[in-house]
């Protein structure tokens, strides 16, 4: 946890020091309210639990008012939500992009003289991202297929490898695999099989029966873009007895159950809470009439606040636990208890 909180401080520390210089003033001097957007609400997910009162509390007791919405999945309702909130006003909008929704109300919202914050993932025209590292991310699930392999006693350019991505409509998708392929490519490992971008369980597990047929079973890792879709693998190796080096991200209590248990070799943790407070404290200094200055750029220009995620091994579950980022009592259920005594998970 000190890696990304480090690095969110030094972003926060680049928001904060930052010359106020007026840029959408006209916004910044009439709307008090930051109007967010969420994707989804769906069970498990982390946005309304997580990052809605995250956001709220900071915004809240900086004397601004949040309008926090969600799109429950559905473009048309993030659209709709959208034009709701700018005909009411707003100083700044923080939008998490949904299926490329994001895009049109991103320059709904720029005409208005309204600064736009990407939030998590990606969008053409917005005026800044704040997220993870999406390509470091990705070379994490990389080694951890390398370094998986490597540690069965397998030759990483003759193994068996799945090769999965997220939903190619989630520009964080294309980050998340150029990252891991950079490390994958370097230590020549090549694919035996590409199943199609998804981010959804079901249809990774459908996909993922493909594979398992099309190769006769003979699968020595996967390249799991998130840990929702490596457990519907999992189900389907575990059906079919078998095992494999699985990649991961999240850090859910699934992903850190099948971690714990062997299953999956590793997930990626991303704080929410750092991502949320670089957000809100970005989304802040705009209201108060400041141009913030970040210290990178994503490849089309957009300045972009990136923090550090970090890899969770079974060793290490216990950091996510003392980061509150998951409870012992949902990870150690019985069929999991005695690895969380084993690794220390409390």
């Amino acid at each position: 946890m000190k890696k990304s909180v480090k690095v969110a401080v030094v972003a926060i520390a680049a928001v904060a020091a930052l010359a106020v210089s007026g840029v959408s003033a006209s916004q910044a001097a009439t709307s008090k309210r930051a109007c967010v957007i969420l994707p989804d609400a769906d069970s498990g997910t982390r946005w309304v639990p997580g990052d809605q009162p995250a956001l709220t509390k900071i915004l809240s007791a900086a004397g601004f008012t949040p309008d926090v919405q969600n799109a429950q999945n559905d473009t048309s309702k993030f659209a709709t939500v959208a034009d709701q909130q700018l005909a009411k006003g707003c100083g700044v909008m923080i939008i998490v992009d949904l299926k490329g929704a994001g895009v049109s109300v991103a320059a709904k919202a720029k005409k208005q003289g309204i600064p736009v914050i990407a939030y998590d993932r990606p969008i053409a025209g917005a005026s800044y991202y704040v997220s993870f590292d999406n390509t470091v991310v990705g070379q994490l699930e990389g080694q951890t297929v390398v370094d998986g392999l490597k540690a069965a006693g397998k030759d990483v350019k003759k193994a068996s490898i799945v090769y999965s991505s997220g939903d190619p409509t989630d520009g964080n998708a294309k980050m998340f695999l150029d990252g891991a392929l950079s490390v994958l490519n370097k230590a020549g490992a090549k694919a035996a099989f590409t199943m199609k971008g998804t981010w959804d369980g079901p249809t990774a597990g459908t996909e993922f029966e493909q594979a398992f047929t099309a190769l006769k079973g003979k699968i020595d890792a996967v390249l799991a873009p998130n840990d929702n879709n490596a457990a519907a693998m999992i189900t389907i190796l575990n059906k079919n007895k078998q095992t494999a080096v699985l990649s991961g991200q999240d850090a859910s209590v699934a992903g850190l159950q099948n971690v714990l248990l062997g299953y999956q070799a590793a997930t990626v943790y991303k704080p929410f809470k750092v991502e949320a407070k670089v957000a809100a404290d970005l989304a802040v200094q705009i209201l108060k009439g400041g141009k913030p200055v970040a210290p990178k750029k994503l490849a089309d220009g957009t300045p972009f606040f990136a923090s550090a995620p970090i890899l969770i091994k079974a060793a290490n579950v216990q950091q996510v636990v003392a980061g509150g980022d998951a409870k012992a009592m949902d990870i150690c259920t019985a069929d999991v208890k005695a690895a969380c005594a084993k690794y220390g998970v409390k």
